[in-house]
């Protein structure tokens, strides 16, 4: 049986954006969802976005997030996974990313915040973690990554982590990587580990 690779499917994604929220309706509605586990909410600039991940997200989050731990056993650097909880700064913004880490030590803010992207919105979700300082974020869409580093207080695209414990990780092993996961998710692990070890 042959699989359709899952970065040529369309979004199963239900996504929901609704502008002109006070941060007080903003917050009646997260209480509303509290036990809705997988609805992700986003709140900023008056606009509040409600997403229900489909399989391909969180497929592709997961597979991330395995491989950049990986990464992390590997190389013995110590990490936080902090996952999609809930970044706030009250009264003005919040968002649960896919994935998010801690280096080093635990924080208060995540090092490192990823995003499976499947619909247009980019800038806004950049402007949410501006908002929030987190330092990096990458986004996964069409197959490829983006990063952004924080600098004076505005995202600038790199195209290597600038987080130290991650100076060394290859984007384009995890990219290759990530892909060869949609038809085998042993052999994109064994080869992003083989790809580690020193020659």
């Amino acid at each position: 049986m042959v699989q359709t690779p899952l970065i040529n499917q369309p979004s199963t994604d239900q996504r929901l954006v609704y502008g002109g929220i006070t941060w007080q309706h903003f917050k009646l509605i997260q209480a509303g969802f509290a036990e809705s586990p997988g609805v992700r909410l986003s709140y900023y600039n008056g606009e509040i976005e409600i997403i229900m991940p489909g399989r391909e997200h969180e497929f592709f989050k997961t597979i991330i997030g395995m491989l950049l731990e990986l990464f992390c056993i590997e190389m013995a650097i110590e990490f936080d996974p902090t996952g999609s909880m809930t970044q706030e700064r009250e009264g003005e913004v919040s968002a649960e990313a896919d994935e998010s880490y801690c280096f080093g030590e635990s924080k208060p803010t995540p090092d490192l915040v990823i995003e499976v992207v499947f619909h247009s919105g980019n800038s806004k979700k950049l402007q949410r973690y501006q908002a929030l300082n987190v330092p990096e974020v990458w986004l996964w869409q069409d197959g490829l990554f983006s990063l952004y580093y924080l600098r004076d207080n505005s995202y600038e695209q790199i195209s290597r982590s600038e987080i130290s414990q991650l100076a060394t990780l290859d984007i384009d092993l995890l990219t290759r990587c990530v892909l060869i996961a949609q038809t085998s998710r042993l052999e994109a692990a064994t080869t992003f580990r083989n790809a580690l070890k020193p020659n």
